[in-house]
């Protein structure tokens, strides 16, 4: 695919370098080297307990480093913090989606603006370049967000993050609590959009079939250790994809 070769000379946008992270004293991530190119998709995969989602987390500053560092566009974090790569064009889009039931959809993108520090007038413009992009978001603005389906919450919290124009998008589990259909749905606008504006893509998948459709590259994780880099056609094959498991 045309993006990432576009990229190549450019410095990776966010890095990993010997990161090492855990909870509690108990270590989950071991010496990771990883590398998001400008304008690519590159899909995290492996078995449940790989450390997958530690190492979004680790990334984004959530979860302390034990050792090692993170970089963004070349530079050394010296500590990486969530509204530091936040107003650096980062966004995470955790597991569980992690919106507010209580809040209608409408509240919740206005109060995502906000928190963003998007100028007011620029505000409208930029819900309605979210609705273009999650056109269904308009259809359900009014509606408290707990009382949408799984597939609609999932579109809740991406166009909240997408609110930011972010540069680089970070995504837990995406497909979790989705039909197979509605995870398709979700993925064609995300990948058209990332084509669109260059946009990264750091994507935590367990329906792995459906994430290489969309993928540049691919990483294999195994209990906290990077154990493979390879395309999608690489894995292509069943056997070898399940050797990575």
């Amino acid at each position: 695919m045309s993006g990432p070769s576009q990229a190549a000379n450019a410095p990776p946008l966010l890095a990993a370098r010997g990161l090492a992270a855990g909870y509690g004293g108990r270590p989950v991530l071991d010496g990771i080297d990883l590398e998001l190119r400008p304008n690519e998709v590159l899909c995290l995969i492996g078995h449940n307990g790989a450390g997958k989602t530690t190492l979004l987390k680790a990334l984004f500053g959530l979860v302390p480093l034990a050792r090692g560092d993170v970089l963004l566009d070349g530079r050394v974090l010296a500590r990486p913090a969530p509204a530091a790569l936040a107003a650096a064009g980062i966004a995470y889009v955790p597991e569980g989606r992690g919106i507010f039931p209580g809040l209608t959809v409408d509240e919740t993108l206005r109060l995502a603006l906000w928190a963003a520090a998007v100028p007011v007038a620029e505000r409208p413009a930029r819900l309605g370049w979210v609705h273009d992009v999650l056109p269904r978001l308009r259809e359900f603005g009014a509606r408290r967000a707990g009382t949408l389906s799984g597939g609609e919450q999932q579109m809740v919290s991406i166009g909240r993050a997408l609110l930011g124009r972010p540069r680089c998008l970070l995504m837990d589990e995406p497909s979790i609590g989705l039909a197979p259909k509605l995870f398709q749905d979700l993925l064609r606008p995300i990948r058209a959009l990332q084509q669109a504006t260059g946009m990264s893509v750091l994507l935590v998948e367990q329906n792995v079939r459906e994430a290489l459709k969309i993928s540049d590259r691919v990483l294999a994780m195994k209990s906290g250790a990077i154990i493979r880099e390879a395309t999608p056609a690489d894995l292509a094959d069943n056997a070898r994809l399940m050797e990575l498991y």
